[in-house]
């Protein structure tokens, strides 16, 4: 059974869109880039291409050795790994969740998906923040009311100041995908990428 995000096998049907790669090339390209949101590697690496690759999300393109290099296999994602990698990115775009990993993922790896549908889930994850800062504004007076001392609730302002933080960083995000920014460093990026 795959871990709830399974961000590792995310990561790697996102790596898989920019070009085909063999295991090692992946878990060089994580490392490189900072994926930090991923660990166990690369034991971690290798169980998620055997688990894509059982659920025929990735697929062999080649089987080949290099010189006194151990045999390698080349993987390529195929139509439904495409599929299932908008799909994961959209729910985890979309909706607050306490792992905070799974946003740093799911942002690290936004440009796999069409503006639009990027655009869509951070509105709606603004939507569902707001909501969840006004029944913390709420909870927080009630409790002042209440004569519950302040640093009882010191808690509920951390968590406040983060959504607030995240909120506004979303904002920005949205400005710069809507203005087109974003594209143009995402085709740049993809243009000049080596995995």
């Amino acid at each position: 059974m795959a871990r709830r995000h399974d961000l590792v096998g995310l990561t790697v049907l996102a790596l898989l869109t920019v070009r085909s790669a063999h295991p090692y090339e992946l878990h060089r390209f994580i490392v490189d880039t900072h994926k930090d949101y991923i660990t166990g590697l690369p034991r971690s690496l290798y169980h998620a291409v055997e688990r894509l690759a059982r659920d025929e999300l990735i697929t062999p393109a080649k089987t080949g050795r290099e010189g006194r290099r151990p045999e390698r296999t080349v993987y390529e994602i195929t139509e439904e790994g495409r599929a299932e990698l908008a799909t994961r990115l959209r729910q985890l775009l979309e909706k607050p969740d306490p792992d905070r990993r799974a946003f740093v993922a799911a942002v690290s790896l936004i440009g796999c998906l069409p503006s639009a549908d990027a655009q869509r889930a951070l509105r709606g994850r603004a939507a569902a923040i707001e909501g969840t800062l006004a029944g913390m504004d709420a909870h927080l007076r009630a409790m002042a009311e209440s004569g519950l001392p302040a640093i009882l609730m010191l808690e509920v302002e951390y968590e406040k100041a983060l959504y607030a933080a995240e909120l506004d960083w979303i904002r920005g995000a949205l400005d710069r995908l809507g203005e087109g920014e974003l594209d143009r460093l995402q085709k740049e990026g993809l243009d000049s990428a080596e995995i």
